[in-house]
């Protein structure tokens, strides 16, 4: 039978690393959130206290939800924030002209380089490579209670990681970033449910929601400090200056 929420962990993880476009990969992101938070209440890792639908939740899996949500609306908000230009009403005429020459040039590189699929060569064989690690690892070190729990946990942490090695910008730097925050969170939750285990406690979960919702907000600092710098978030600028 197959597991949707698991299913879901996968493919919106394999998105954020193979995309580039950030509506895609945020996208991608909340839907990664939507699904391990109903992978966490399928597991029953907490006792449900919440009825949302026909699903029993618990209020910490709510929790970290909401906390999904919030943070990829920090990043969205983040994009929007620097993808535009502001403030042109205080260039002069030689600003104007320099800005109209760099969008000229940006124009005809975009138009000679739509799309390469060299691009995506790399992420493609790299996401390949991390899915045969992902069912071998469950087998060879099995952690957690389920084969399918070490292969999300498992999952999310190669894919993050993968992210951050092939991102080209600093918002992607980020999306790794908090896929391997996920990825502890998932194993914590999963590890200190067992039996023999002491149970889950509320105030490492607040604390890793707490952490997820900073990173996002450093991630937009950062992102504040290099456009302000370069009017880019490509991480290949920083070499060029």
């Amino acid at each position: 039978m197959i597991n949707w929420f698991l299913l879901g962990i996968a493919l919106s993880a394999g998105v954020v690393l193979l995309f580039r476009d950030w509506r895609l990969t945020f996208s991608a992101l909340l839907l990664n959130y939507i699904s391990l938070a109903f992978f966490l209440a399928q597991q029953q890792f907490l006792t449900p206290d919440l009825a949302l639908a026909s699903l029993q939740l618990s209020t910490t899996v709510f929790v970290k939800l909401i906390t999904g949500v919030a943070v990829t609306c920090i990043l969205t908000i983040t994009a929007l924030t620097f993808s535009r230009d502001y403030g042109l009403e205080d260039l002069d005429e030689f600003g104007l002209a320099e800005l109209r020459r760099a969008a000229r040039a940006a124009q005809r590189q975009h138009a000679s380089q739509p799309f390469r699929l060299s691009d995506y060569v790399v992420p493609f064989w790299t996401m390949i490579l991390a899915l045969l690690a992902s069912i071998a690892l469950p087998r060879l070190y099995p952690i957690a209670s389920t084969p399918g729990i070490d292969f999300a946990w498992y999952w999310l942490g190669l894919m993050g990681l993968l992210t951050i090695v092939t991102a080209g910008d600093l918002l992607k730097v980020g999306l790794g970033l908090l896929l391997c925050t996920s990825s502890l969170d998932l194993l914590y939750t999963a590890v200190v449910s067992a039996p023999e285990a002491s149970g889950v406690g509320v105030a490492p979960l607040a604390l890793l929601s707490l952490v997820t919702i900073l990173l996002a907000l450093v991630i937009a600092y950062l992102s504040g400090l290099l456009y302000g710098r370069l009017k880019t978030l490509e991480l290949n600028e920083l070499y060029k200056r």
